[in-house]
């Protein structure tokens, strides 16, 4: 995919964060994804849509099938059945999984699960999608289906931040990038500024396939 996706950014607790996290530390983007999560849970949780969503490397789903895998979110928050019914087959329909709509979750393959988790999240209509390295275990057709559906969600307007040490997949679809190592941010910078002339040594280095300590 060549396609660069508009609106990776997102406003939380009027802290301005950014869409994708390079860094070779996999550890730290899922603790401050974690760490994310939890703040935007706090902040509204009674809001009329929920304040974040968030998808991890492994994706966690319900021994049911993937409509009811949509379905449960929604009538844990007391939806109609009609509600749930609309809700879960527009979102079928815009990640590309009616057709796998009745068959059992689990037993689809590691792409299909991760877009699952995807649309699970996405039929909660967030104003916050996290994800936390959604593509690190697929193939380059699943994570160019993933890269699709995550496109079309932040085009809904959900603002979206991803964490991920993948710098093709950061050069895709990243607006703008934060980087950071041992804990620390080292920059934060527009995406075409950060590959063209990264400021920290650290991000040169990681730039051109170092290995930071």
């Amino acid at each position: 995919m060549t396609q660069r996706f508009a609106r990776f950014r997102v406003l939380a607790a009027a802290a301005l964060l950014v869409a994708a996290a390079a860094r070779p530390a996999s550890a730290d983007s899922a603790a401050h994804i974690r760490q994310l999560d939890r703040m935007m849970v706090s902040v509204a949780k009674q809001s009329a849509r929920d304040a974040a969503a968030i998808v991890l490397q492994r994706p966690v789903l319900l021994r049911r099938s993937v409509r009811a895998n949509l379905a449960y979110p929604l009538r844990l928050r007391g939806l109609s059945r009609s509600e749930v019914r609309q809700r879960s087959g527009r979102v079928l329909a815009a990640a590309n999984l009616e057709a796998l709509a009745e068959r059992p979750a689990r037993r689809l393959s590691v792409g299909e699960q991760q877009r699952v988790a995807l649309a699970q999240a996405w039929v909660r209509e967030p104003e916050v999608l996290l994800l936390d390295e959604p593509a690190a275990a697929l193939d380059p057709g699943a994570t160019s289906a993933l890269e699709a559906a995550i496109g079309r969600l932040a085009r809904e307007g959900v603002k979206v931040v991803m964490a991920t040490h993948d710098l093709a997949q950061a050069r895709r679809m990243a607006d703008e990038i934060l980087f950071l190592h041992g804990g620390r941010l080292l920059e934060q910078t527009p995406a075409a500024e950060f590959f063209r002339s990264p400021r920290s040594a650290e991000a040169r280095r990681f730039l051109e396939g170092g290995v930071l300590a």
